[in-house]
């Protein structure tokens, strides 16, 4: 059995792989929007009407319009994929999505991290540096919260910026960005406690996402795809 046979049968294992991963991957978000309809549905009238309190000042609100974004963000991606392959551009699917990916998975979070709590303002600023203190306060929901935070930055970062793709540099960025967003806290007086237990639970989600994109983003660090592919010499 020759090269060519052996590709073409491994060809429809891993197409039939990547059907299934974008089917459970489907039904997984179809499942979490029909566990938190209720709640979202909720600030639907605040939203829909455009009005900032009731929406942008909410979590239901801010998960909502997330969700209502997606179509938006896929129509981006295949906008930007198609001008990349128009230039002869390699990789473009990849590099439109992990831009696209990056912004609308972390852009979100950071917005629900930065709202002001009940006493923004008047209440002193708070900061706990010492670790691992405040993860007993933080609950379940809290530490799965703070690992996604950073977690589409980690994920998706590394496919488009070569220069990311070790687990050392993925655990740089999401602290260096953690230790804005806790600083940015402090500054602003947010009603929030600006800790290094953040910091470091951000940081883990940031390395754990890239972890599952390993594949993807050590393809593109040992051929980088941001460059226009040169145009075929004519024959003569």
């Amino acid at each position: 059995m020759g090269a060519c046979d052996s590709a073409s049968l491994s060809a429809p294992p891993r197409r039939t792989r990547g059907i299934v991963l974008l089917v459970l991957v489907i039904l997984g978000l179809a499942s979490a929007v029909f566990v938190v309809r209720r709640p979202l549905m909720m600030s639907a009238p605040m939203c829909m009407a455009g009005r900032w309190h009731g929406c942008f000042d909410t979590f239901n609100g801010v998960v909502l319009m997330t969700l209502v974004a997606l179509p938006l963000a896929a129509l981006v991606v295949w906008a930007l994929a198609r001008r990349r392959r128009a230039a002869g551009v390699t990789s473009a699917w990849r590099m439109s999505v992990a831009e696209v990916g990056m912004v609308h998975g972390t852009v979100p979070f950071v917005w629900l991290t930065m709202m002001p709590g009940g006493g923004a303002g008047p209440v002193p600023a708070r900061v706990s540096l010492v670790p691992l203190r405040d993860l007993a306060t933080m609950g379940s929901l809290g530490i799965v919260g703070n690992l996604l935070i950073f977690a589409a930055l980690g994920f998706f970062a590394p496919m488009r910026f070569a220069v990311l793709a070790s687990v050392p540099r993925i655990l740089a960025l999401g602290a260096g960005c953690s230790v804005l967003v806790e600083t940015a806290q402090y500054v602003l007086r947010l009603d929030r406690v600006s800790s290094v237990d953040d910091v470091l639970v951000n940081a883990a989600g940031a390395v754990l996402a890239g972890l599952a994109s390993r594949r993807w983003w050590r393809t593109a660090a040992q051929a980088p795809s941001d460059r226009p592919r040169p145009a075929p010499a004519p024959a003569g």
